[in-house]
């Protein structure tokens, strides 16, 4: 809901430390070390929840490299389609690891928790299909846009593909999954909250696809 709203804040943060970043370093290595930081944090958390902290160490980490790579991809100018899909795999595996990590270093977790943690896994695969279903209808758009009046209804993009603003974005995934670290022993209820927030999303979308469509 907020990405685009705080990208100036985003750029203004990570922009600068890109001249600091040896030349050796590449910025798909960044990404790599990105998604390396998020096993950890997982892992960490799936062990006991008395590591949330080394675990909230790691997230932030992995949090930190996840803005610089692209960052650095740009400052650089070698932003490219693979890095992009690489960067946006990572996210996706961390992000549907992380509750379930969680729920695992629970020890009284029952069943209770685990339905909460399926339903949130659930919402976030039928928002990836309505994700990437927008997407590859937003760049048909774009390309009709473009033979006509290419300054009409584009959005602004921080991704490699095209993503329609919705209630929950990457800023609100991250804070969620940052509460959820902070408050382990809350995983259910902050995963019922999270499914919610991402079923409004994935209504957003498929309001705009009937729209785009019909």
């Amino acid at each position: 809901m907020f990405d685009i709203t705080l990208r100036p804040l985003k750029d203004g943060l990570f922009d600068p430390c890109c001249k600091y970043i040896p030349a050796f370093v590449t910025p798909s290595q960044v990404t790599g070390l990105a998604f390396v930081f998020g096993l950890l944090s997982c892992y960490s958390i799936s062990v006991t929840h008395d590591n949330n902290k080394l675990a909230l160490v790691f997230w932030a980490f992995n949090r930190s490299l996840d803005c610089l790579d692209g960052a650095l991809a740009r400052h650089r100018g070698t932003a490219s389609d693979l890095g992009g899909f690489l960067d946006l795999l990572g996210d996706f595996i961390i992000y549907s690891v992380l509750p379930i990590a969680i729920a695992q270093g629970f020890e009284a977790a029952g069943s209770h928790v685990w339905i909460a943690v399926a339903v949130l896994e659930a919402t976030f695969h039928v928002n990836n299909f309505i994700l990437f279903y927008v997407a590859a209808i937003a760049e048909k758009l774009s390309k009709v846009e473009e033979k006509g009046d290419a300054s009409k209804g584009k959005t602004k993009e921080l991704t490699s593909v095209m993503m329609r603003p919705a209630l929950m974005e990457g800023m609100e995934s991250g804070l969620m999954f940052t509460a959820m670290l902070v408050y382990p022993s809350e995983v259910q209820a902050l995963s019922w909250t999270m499914a919610g927030l991402v079923a409004v999303g994935i209504l957003q979308r498929t309001l705009w696809v009937v729209k785009a469509l019909g």
